[in-house]
Parts: C-alpha cells; structure tokens; sequence
C-alpha cells in the first residue's frame, strides 16, 4: 500500500504540473513550431499511458535507489538524469526525423522534462522517507 501512495505522489504532481506547463506553452512553443502536424485535439489513450507508466519509471530508477541510501539528493539526481535522457530520446529522435522540430523546441522541452522528472521525484522521496 505504501508504494501506491509512493506513486501518486510521484504522479498527480507529474500530471499537474506537466498540464499546466502544456496549457501555458502550448500555443507559445509546441504549436507554432510543429505547424500542422500538431492535432486538434490530443489522443488521449498514449498520453494516459504515458502518465500513467512514467512515473513508475521514475520509482523505479530515481526513488527506490535513493531510499536504499537514504539520500534525497541522490533522489533528484536520479530523477533529472531519467527526465534528461527520456525527454532527449524522444526530442532529439524528434528532431531527426520532423521537418518542424527545432533546436530550440529540443532544448527547451529536454530541460523541462529534467527539471519536472526531478521536481516529482524529490515529492515522491520525501513521501516515501516518511512513509517507509
């Protein structure tokens, strides 16, 4: 029970803050750079997916390791080396193969996803130090 709430610890934050980073640069960043490969409306059955098994990811590369030395900084880091290198896979394959993808779109999306896989990360240890 305690990894279940270890996890929507991890997650609701993850999708929060992620939504609110999406309503405020969707029109300013995504949108003007992908032109019309962006959809109206998104598919909501990936991205479910995707918010639902990232942060297992997260648990499980960047928390439960960190708990094992009982070392919240070792949590963040693990946290913002996941973000860096699942968010530069997907912006840098991005990147090769769409004629609309940016430089900047990359830089700007890796970093985010560094920062917010980080940021949950560190909830999600501090729930967790307490929890178990």
């Amino acid at each position: 029970m305690s990894y279940v709430v270890v996890y929507l610890a991890v997650a609701v934050p993850f999708v929060v803050i992620d939504a609110i980073w999406l309503g405020a640069m969707m029109h300013r960043l995504y949108l003007p750079t992908l032109g019309d490969v962006a959809r109206d409306k998104p598919n909501l059955w990936p991205a479910l997916a995707f918010y639902l098994l990232y942060p297992l990811g997260l648990l499980g590369f960047a928390i439960v390791p960190a708990l094992q030395l009982e070392n919240m900084l070792r949590a963040a880091v693990l946290g913002l080396l996941f973000g860096f290198f699942t968010y530069a896979t997907y912006d840098l394959t991005n990147h090769a193969t769409l004629i609309n993808w940016s430089v900047t779109l990359t830089v700007i999306d890796i970093a985010w996803g560094s920062v917010l896989a980080a940021s949950c990360v560190a909830i999600g240890y501090l729930v967790a130090h307490r929890l178990l």
